[in-house]
C-alpha cells in the first residue's frame, strides 16, 4: 500500500502536503527479515504504473526479492495516517476500493513454483479482508505451503473497517487459520475471526488449539497506552503447555508505531528460523518491536546486532562512534 500522512503533528484538516511511505503487513515483515539477513520474497499484485513501480523500488531498496509481483490494473491501495501526539490518538482512513490488490485473481500465481525451496510462509488477516478473490488467493498459497511442508505463520490483524465485501471475518478466517502453525492475535481477534470467546488469554489459547490442532504457538503483544507518545509494551507466547512472558519496555518518545506488530512477527520468524528457544525468540521479537517505534514509516530498518544490543541492555541510547 501507499501511505499518505501530513507532517506530524498536523491534522488532516490542516494538511497542505502529504508524506509518502510504502508498506503493508506482509511487506513489512519481509523487509524486516531482509534486514536481518533472511532471504525474503514478497508476492502481491501492484498497478502497472509509476506508483506500482515506486512500491517495487521501495521493496528492492530494502533487499526484498520482487520477481513474483504481478503488475495489473491502475490503482494502488492507499491509507491515510494522522499521527497522534500526546493525548491525541492517531487516526487511519482506508482507500482501497478497486485497487490492483482488491482485484487480484488466484490464477495469477503458480504457488508450487513460487514456494519451491522456501522454508516459511507468512500471511496476515489484512489480505482476506480486502476481497473474496484476495481471500481465495491467500488460501491457495497457505494450502500449497502446507502441502510442501513449510512453516506457516499468520498475523490475524482483524480490521473491522476493511471487511466490506459481504463476508464476516469468522466466515473466512477459520479455514486459513486451520492450516497455520503459528498465529499472532489477541482476545478481540480470536472472537471476531474464530468465534473463540474468553476473558483470559491462556484459556482462549487452549480453546483455539482444541479447534485448530495444527497451531503450535500463539503470540500476543500487550500495550498500555498512557498517551500516543508514551506506551508500555511486552509480549506473551503460549506454547501449548505454558505461557511465556517477555520483558516490559517503556516507550516515552514514540516516533511511529505503525508496523510494530510486523516487526514483532519478523523477530519471531528470525528466532525460530535460527532454532532459538521460545523465550529467547520472544525477547528478540519484542525488542525488535520496541525499536520499530523509533523509526518513521511502516518498516523496521534495524539490524540483528541492534536488536541484540537492546535485549542485552548494551549501548542503549548511546552515541556510537
Amino acid at each position: 500500500m501507499m501511505r499518505l500522512s501530513p507532517p506530524s503533528p498536523e491534522r488532516f484538516i490542516q494538511a497542505k502536503q502529504f508524506e509518502i511511505n510504502f508498506g503493508g503487513s506482509e511487506a513489512n515483515v519481509a523487509v524486516s527479515l531482509a534486514h536481518f539477513g533472511i532471504g525474503s520474497t514478497f508476492v502481491t499484485c501492484l498497478p502497472e504504473n509509476d506508483f506500482g513501480k515506486a512500491a517495487e523500488a521501495h521493496l528492492q531498496s530494502n533487499k526484498v526479492v520482487t520477481e513474483q509481483i504481478n503488475f495489473r490494473g491502475s490503482r494502488i491501495g492507499i491509507y491515510f495516517l494522522e499521527h497522534g501526539v500526546d493525548h491525541r490518538s492517531s487516526r487511519v482512513l482506508y482507500d482501497r476500493a478497486d485497487s490492483a490488490f482488491e482485484n487480484i485473481d488466484p490464477t495469477y500465481f503458480k504457488w508450487e513454483e513460487i514456494l519451491d525451496g522456501a522454508s516459511w510462509f507468512h500471511w496476515s488477516g489484512i489480505t482476506p479482508a480486502i476481497s473474496q478473490s484476495a481471500a481465495d488467493t491467500c488460501y491457495d498459497a497457505i494450502r500449497t505451503a502446507r502441502k510442501l511442508g513449510l512453516r506457516i505463520s499468520g498475523d490475524i490483524n482483524y480490521r473491522r473497517n476493511l471487511w466490506q465485501y459481504g463476508k464476516r471475518a469468522n466466515e473466512i478466517m477459520p479455514s486459513l487459520i486451520a492450516e497455520s502453525d503459528i498465529i499472532i492475535g489477541g482476545l478481540p481477534d480470536f472472537e471476531n475471526c474464530m468465534s473463540v470467546i474468553s476473558p483470559d488469554f491462556t484459556d482462549a489459547c487452549k480453546k483455539i488449539q482444541q479447534k485448530y490442532p495444527s497451531i503450535t504457538k500463539i503470540v500476543n503483544s500487550n500495550r498500555e497506552s498512557i498517551h500516543a507518545s508514551h506506551n508500555k509494551i511486552s509480549a506473551m507466547l503460549w506454547d501449548k503447555h505454558n505461557l511465556l512472558k517477555s520483558k516490559e519496555y517503556e516507550l516515552t518518545h514514540i516516533v511511529d508505531r505503525v508496523g510494530s506488530g510486523d516487526a514483532l512477527m519478523a523477530g519471531l520468524i528470525y528466532g525460530w528460523l535460527s532454532n532459538w528457544k521460545d523465550q529467547e525468540t520472544l525477547e528478540f521479537a519484542i525488542a525488535a518491536c520496541v525499536l520499530k517505534h523509533t523509526v518513521p514509516g511502516d518498516v523496521n530498518l534495524v539490524s540483528v546486532e541492534e536488536v541484540g544490543s537492546l535485549v542485552k541492555g548494551v549501548n542503549v541510547g548511546k552515541l556510537l562512534r
